[in-house]
């Protein structure tokens, strides 16, 4: 599964570890969490982030 990094604060989502501090399982993609999920760090949108290269 794929990282992605917050465009704004340099946040990566490891879908590996998931974003337990925020209701979402290990092993949840990038592309399963939910339309509202937000950054933890600076709170933007899915829209704002990238694939980690």
């Amino acid at each position: 599964m794929e990282k992605f990094v917050c465009d704004v604060c340099g946040y990566v989502y490891d879908p590996e570890a998931g974003d337990p501090d925020n209701g979402i399982a290990p092993g949840t993609s990038f592309e399963n969490l939910p339309e509202d999920w937000v950054c933890p760090l600076c709170g933007v949108g899915k829209d704002q982030f990238s694939k980690a290269e």
